[in-house]
């Protein structure tokens, strides 16, 4: 049975909410949807759901199987956001009743639990950049960041931070 034409589909376990999780994940996200929801009965973890979903053009799968495991930091979902404008709207999407104290440099968990890292594309440029002393800045301006804020990384850079 092929659900995507991937080889590697991201497979989320859930206590109850696997349904829920990939309706509000294919809401957010453009070039989505959810594929297939299929019940399943008697398995050891009771009646589940097993949800095919598609984020901006990349496989999901979720379960609804029971409280037996729970995310963690672990493993994160990064989004290469194209500027300050799409930084801003995942993170109000994606942390909306999630764990602020689980917010630092760019990683937030949503309410579910899932970690993700919303990124700005261009941020290697400040924080790997040819000026070592400017990299370092903007790595230490970056530690003190929850949501990433391009602008504050580009001032550390230059050395024209406040």
């Amino acid at each position: 049975m092929a659900i995507a034409k991937s080889k590697i589909v991201p497979h989320l376990w859930f206590d109850t909410e696997a349904r829920e999780a990939a309706e509000l994940y294919v809401s957010i996200f453009p070039d989505s949807r959810i594929d297939r929801v299929r019940s399943i009965g008697g398995t050891p973890s009771g009646n589940v759901d097993v949800v095919s979903f598609t984020l901006s053009g990349q496989p999901f799968m979720a379960i609804s199987a029971g409280p037996a495991f729970r995310f963690n930091e672990a493993i994160s979902f990064l989004i290469e956001c194209a500027d300050q404008a799409e930084i801003d709207y995942y993170w109000a999407k994606l942390g909306a009743g999630g764990d602020p104290a689980a917010q630092q440099c760019g990683w937030l968990k949503d309410r579910f639990g899932v970690s993700w890292q919303v990124n700005g594309r261009d941020m290697g440029q400040y924080l790997g950049g040819p000026d070592a002393e400017g990299a370092a800045r903007a790595s230490v301006a970056l530690q003190a960041m929850e949501k990433i804020d391009l602008e504050a990384l580009r001032r550390a850079y230059d050395g024209s931070a406040a």
